[in-house]
């Protein structure tokens, strides 16, 4: 194994770690005892397990990202990839978060975890692991990815669509960069990156979702608003407020903007992203008052991707500047 890559396994804990517990699953299992599940992973690469914290999923957020994004920046120059296990509930999330904060990286960083403990025999971990290993260690493998299911997912597009299914995460509206097909990995998309790294290190998580249902009341935005340095609706459709005098979230929406304050449409509706210049109740949102919207980005991204935003300036119209930059494929 002279000429073996060298990888870093960062673990998190989530359902690939866990045990059950009188009150469900939790993660319990060490990063040593989810590698020796799979023996077969120390013939891909030299293997050095560093534990950086042990939670379920829901429970990790900005400053975890930060935590991760630390470690390998520490680390970067030590080893050739980086491999991630998470839970899955918040891992688009997290591989968002770190495509914003690590770019233009020509290591991998690869996340990946599994809709089963790797403890359990009829698991989808083992095969999970084995292949984000043998993604990371592969000579084309770059930036921050998703490993699941077979498949590898650029982490600005990548989503969790099933709750059970072992084929949980899906790339939205952008093909799959490369599949996993035994030992061997077959590239749809291959990508380089020829410069340095480039790290962050802040974020601002006072990013709020608000999710548009019929009826709404204005003042309910209004509260959000009064706690948040930005705001994501979810809208209908292809994007657009009520107008109508009992809801009119349009006017609120209007009032908020000439303040200064962040709002950003994005849409309920999986594929194909919004476009508020489809309808009059978005149109003059958009057009008039300045309205940024999520176009093609998906919530994960778009959440930490203001996160990121916000972090680096207040300036509403270099926020909108930065908002609509692609980075990684985020924008399409």
């Amino acid at each position: 194994m002279a000429d073996s890559k060298r990888v870093l396994l960062i673990t998190t804990g989530g359902t690939i770690a866990s045990n059950p517990t009188p009150d469900g699953l939790a993660p319990q299992l060490s990063g040593r005892q989810i590698l020796d599940f799979v023996p077969e992973i120390r013939n891909l690469a030299e293997i050095k397990v560093l534990p950086l914290f042990n939670l379920d999923s829901t429970n990790i957020g900005p400053d975890h990202w930060l935590r991760l994004k630390e470690t390998i920046r520490v680390h970067y120059d030590e080893y050739d990839a980086f491999v991630i296990t998470h839970g899955t509930d918040t891992l688009a999330y997290t591989a968002a978060g770190l495509s914003y904060l690590i770019q233009n990286s020509s290591k991998p960083v690869v996340l990946t975890g599994s809709q089963q403990s790797i403890a359990r025999r009829d698991t989808d971990a083992r095969k999970n692991l084995y292949d984000t290993i043998l993604y990371a260690q592969d000579l084309s493998a770059h930036g921050v990815k998703v490993v699941f299911d077979g498949q590898v997912l650029l982490g600005t597009r990548a989503k969790k669509t099933h709750t059970k299914s072992y084929a949980a995460f899906k790339s939205i509206d952008y093909p799959p960069v490369a599949v996993v097909r035994g030992d061997k990995i077959l590239y749809f998309i291959e990508e380089e990156y020829k410069d340095a790294p480039i790290f962050y290190h802040a974020l601002n998580p006072n990013v709020a979702v608000l999710k548009l249902v019929p009826g709404l009341k204005p003042s309910i935005l209004e509260d959000v608003a009064k706690d948040s340095d930005a705001i994501i609706i979810e809208g209908f459709g292809s994007g657009g407020l009520p107008n109508l005098e009992e809801s009119n979230l349009n006017l609120l929406a209007r009032k908020l903007l000439g303040q200064g304050k962040l709002l950003v449409m994005s849409t309920q509706v999986q594929h194909e992203g919004s476009d508020m210049s489809l309808y009059q109740v978005g149109h003059d949102l958009s057009q008039t008052y300045g309205m940024p919207e999520a176009l093609t980005m998906t919530i994960e991204a778009l959440t930490a991707k203001l996160m990121w935003i916000l972090a680096r300036t207040k300036d509403f119209d270099r926020a909108i500047d930065l908002l609509y930059t692609k980075i990684d494929h985020d924008i399409l």
